[in-house]
């Protein structure tokens, strides 16, 4: 990569996406003065992150995309810097450690979205080179040919990101994508994400976040494409606007949520549905059940005995039966006998 840029240096627009280029990002590109699109994706770059390039007072995106920068993303220096900054996209390297505060409360130009659309415009209208940057678009690599002023995009995925997801990330209310996904984010999704109100994609799957999905959520009604899957997500999912168009691939890999389009279900009080108490049918059971071995026991007895009582006498007189009949006869006989000898003494 070309290491020498020197001072004056007019270049705007700076692009050597997709190539084999090796080094360290060139500390001379700060001569650029008026550089507005840096990028430099899909290389082979092993450097950390260029806080140096805070320097450059005009500079709308900036893709490092795919390369081998490390280490921390350090907060900056200076109250104005990357201040001008639409378009910061990170995803694919080996950032580690938080995401510094401070560094995003210096993204002004993505905190207000332009308030008249006719004052749009395409990055670098005031010369006649057009622009031409690659983004991932709603999960899709999109070569966009013209970059107009208002779109921004914040891509941060695949790299090692921890710890809780600032909430300050709320208040780049222009927003129109986000991408945290594929880092070691945890704790709970911010509810200042409500304030995105400009947001069409977000994706935060793969990460190790807890707990419900925020309810406010649901007036981002601009949003299109929402992937949570893949945290460890509980409770029931909102309900209402975008929400109601989002199908089960946005929330797979959390088997603690519930709602629509889940199969498992919540109640009329926003609370998962328990499945059916199964103890009185298992009482029910065991007892139906009880009484049929009774009942069986009973026929099989009856049966059995018949059957006993068929074969004895079929075969002859049992011997205890005779002589239990055969006592009871001579009983009977010595009784009559002795009362017919009293009888006769008393005549």
């Amino acid at each position: 990569m070309p290491s020498m840029f020197p001072k004056g240096c007019k270049i705007q627009n700076f692009n050597l996406h997709g190539n084999q280029m090796e080094g360290l990002l060139p500390r001379s590109l700060v001569n650029c003065s008026m550089l507005e699109v840096l990028d430099i994706g899909n290389n082979n770059i092993k450097d950390t992150f260029p806080y140096w390039l805070e320097s450059l007072p005009k500079l709308q995106v900036l893709i490092l995309r795919s390369n081998k920068f490390h280490g921390f993303v350090s907060n900056t220096k200076a109250n104005s810097s990357f201040s001008k900054l639409r378009v910061l996209d990170l995803s694919n390297n080996e950032f580690f450690g938080p995401l510094p505060v401070r560094f995003i409360e210096n993204l002004k130009a993505m905190v207000n979205p332009l308030e008249d659309d006719n004052s749009a415009q395409y990055m670098g209208g005031s010369f006649s080179y057009e622009y031409s940057i690659v983004v991932i678009l709603k999960g899709l690599s999109i070569e966009l040919e013209k970059v107009l002023t208002v779109f921004t995009s914040f891509d941060l995925s695949k790299n090692k990101f921890a710890r809780e997801i600032p909430k300050v990330i709320g208040k780049l209310s222009s927003l129109k994508g986000l991408n945290l996904s594929y880092n070691n984010f945890s704790g709970q999704i911010p509810h200042s994400l409500q304030n995105l109100t400009n947001l069409e994609w977000l994706d935060l799957s793969s990460n190790e976040l807890v707990g419900e999905i925020p309810q406010e959520l649901v007036s981002l009604t601009s949003l299109c494409v929402l992937n949570l899957s893949n945290n460890q997500l509980v409770g029931c999912i909102p309900q209402g606007n975008q929400f109601n168009t989002f199908g089960n691939s946005s929330y797979e890999g959390n088997p603690r949520l519930y709602g629509f389009p889940l199969t498992k279900s919540c109640d009329g009080n926003g609370l998962p549905q328990q499945p059916p108490s199964s103890f009185h049918g298992k009482d029910h059971e065991l007892w139906e059940f009880g009484w049929r071995v009774v009942l069986l026991g009973y026929g099989c007895g009856f049966v059995f005995g018949l059957l006993i009582g068929y074969l004895t006498f079929h075969n002859g007189k049992p011997k205890w039966f005779v002589t239990l009949f055969n006592g009871q006869q001579n009983q009977r006989a010595r009784n009559v006998r002795k009362a017919r000898i009293r009888a006769q003494r008393r005549n």
